[in-house]
């Protein structure tokens, strides 16, 4: 075996593995956010989330890909174990797309699949036309890598010390763990399987059954990924992990013993619907994956149960008023980029209910002067603000990432919603500095002016409530129509009380200091509104947008 074989298959894999990360990273940039619609939608059990995870693996073309994606959405909350146990068990059928492509060798037809997603790339100004673009030419460059390995592997039948090695490779388990090994370097059990497809549709085997076992490695091998994305993740997500490892240790240990006591009949019956030993592989790896699933599907509730054993106990949660602490984004939390806007707007959605807090607690103040609620205004402020410039980074941080087009489209008016945030919390500081004033001065409100402001202040959390909803749910034009109204009302209220403020100043009911207070809570809490209104067509533009 010379060099030049050598560089043929190192340059052949390297295609191939290229060729599948475009084809993944433009279909997740193209339809990242409606993939996840499509996951949020119909993994409501398990038997329609096995169909979307052969769906969705068939089309990304890597399990592994789709098991880390699951892995994320356990770990964002928005799937359960047990959904995500029927996505990950569909996942493993769906791999089983790529060897059965490669068998049909179509290796031919790479450099006009390749040209013609290039062209398309260059001639359209449409980002989704070129992340298919990207799709399409990941597809050609690909099956260049197949056709580079398979003329690379033309010439190893003449290296009688590869024949030999290749030849000895007659010990089951020996096989197992060349295709664990092999599949956890390589991050692809497809990788693996299509390698292995080659050398038997060359003839490199001796016998051609020690491809089963080989298989049966590369199973386990292709859990690497996932295992290694959970390890930043809680504790669900590597349960998550842990169920696909399971589903594929107990698979691999049935058919193993199947192998063993009944290898004759089943070759046969493998050999009688395969025209080649290309497709004898392809076909057992999908019969394999199917056959596994059958058996393993009645059971995937025991075997999520079962993950629990291995992985104990709870997180260490950061509660809704620790300080100073992010919950959902940071250095120690699971990253993906098709949940990172999810994640963020979770985090988004906690700061602005803290800062919704935080206005309570110190209007509450304002009227009781009591000095821990004042001093708390002031702490939670400083948390605010922390976590305001930890989201903002975040976004800066994903805004350079892979993003799904949508969510990229998206993503600019979340800077906008977390400044509205931030000043809330700022009015709230502001009035807690009038409390402090009024209690310094001496100044009291009148029994009306107090339940004046009580009644704004009712208008606007109703006000604010509605548009904070929005911020994990969708921008709807007709909630947005109804806050417009609502903000109208803060207004009209806002005025009234300023006019009372002036008229009981006339009559000499209050102090001009109290009076000079009034006024600039009023002020304050109509501004509040304003800034939900704010968020709430920030939010409605950004669906519009995805």
């Amino acid at each position: 075996m010379g060099l030049k074989e050598i560089l043929a298959l190192a340059g052949g894999l390297g295609l191939f593995l290229l060729g599948m990360t475009l084809m993944s990273e433009g279909i997740e940039k193209a339809a990242g956010a409606k993939l996840r619609g499509i996951l949020e939608m119909f993994t409501t059990n398990r038997f329609k989330g096995m169909l979307v995870g052969i769906f969705f693996t068939a089309i990304m073309q890597s399990s592994s890909a789709c098991t880390t994606l699951v892995v994320s959405f356990v770990n964002s909350g928005l799937m359960s174990l047990y959904q995500a146990a029927g996505v990950i068990f569909g996942a493993n059928i769906g791999t089983t797309i790529t060897s059965q492509l490669v068998s049909f060798n179509l290796s031919e037809y790479a450099p006009l699949i390749l040209l013609a997603g290039v062209i398309a790339a260059m001639v359209s100004k449409s980002q989704t036309v070129e992340k298919i673009a990207d799709v399409v030419a990941g597809f050609g460059v690909l099956f260049l890598g197949i056709s580079t390995m398979s003329s690379g592997m033309a010439s190893i039948k003449e290296s009688e010390q590869v024949v030999n090695a290749l030849s000895s490779l007659t010990n089951p388990v020996l096989a197992v763990l060349a295709g664990l090994i092999i599949t956890a370097v390589v991050q692809s059990s497809s990788v693996t399987v299509s390698l292995t497809l080659l050398m038997a549709q060359q003839g490199l085997f001796k016998d051609v059954n020690i491809c089963l076992f080989i298989i049966l490695g590369c199973n386990i091998g292709a859990c690497t990924t996932a295992l290694l994305a959970s390890l930043a993740g809680k504790k669900d997500a590597k349960r998550t992990a842990f169920i696909h490892l399971l589903f594929n240790v107990i698979g691999t240990l049935l058919m193993f013993f199947v192998f063993l006591v009944a290898m004759d009949p089943v070759s046969s019956a493998l050999h009688s619907i395969s025209t080649d030993d290309g497709r004898f592989v392809a076909n057992a790896h999908t019969i394999i994956k199917i056959v596994q699933v059958i058996v393993l599907f009645p059971f995937s509730n025991l075997i999520v149960k079962l993950t629990y054993f291995f992985i104990p106990g709870k997180d260490q949660k950061v509660g809704y008023l620790d300080t100073f602490q992010l919950k959902y984004i940071g250095e120690k939390v699971l990253f993906n980029p098709s949940t990172a806007v999810v994640d963020g707007l979770k985090e988004l959605e906690r700061m602005a209910s803290l800062a919704r807090d935080n206005l309570n607690r110190a209007m509450n103040a304002l009227i009781t002067l009591d000095e821990e609620d004042i001093q708390g205004v002031h702490d939670m402020e400083k948390n605010i603000d922390f976590l305001n410039h930890s989201i903002t980074s975040y976004f800066i941080k994903i805004n350079q990432s892979t993003l799904p087009i949508e969510d990229l489209q998206g993503l600019g008016a979340l800077f906008h919603v977390a400044n509205d945030i931030e000043r809330i919390g700022d009015h709230a500081e502001n009035i807690a500095d009038m409390a402090e004033r009024r209690k310094e001065m001496g100044a009291t409100f009148t029994p009306a002016a107090q339940k004046e402001l009580g009644e704004l202040l009712e208008q606007v959390n109703a006000t604010l409530d509605k548009s904070l909803k929005l911020i994990l749910g969708n921008g709807d034009p007709e909630q947005l129509k109804e806050l417009s109204k609502m903000e109208s009302k803060v207004d009209d209220k806002e005025a009234e009380l300023q006019q009372n403020h002036i008229d009981r100043l006339t009559k000499g009911e209050c102090t001009p200091e109290a009076g000079m207070i009034f006024s600039d809570v009023a002020a304050a809490l109509e501004r509040v509104a304003d800034h939900a209104y704010n968020i709430a067509s920030y939010i409605t533009k950004r669906d519009a947008i995805v």
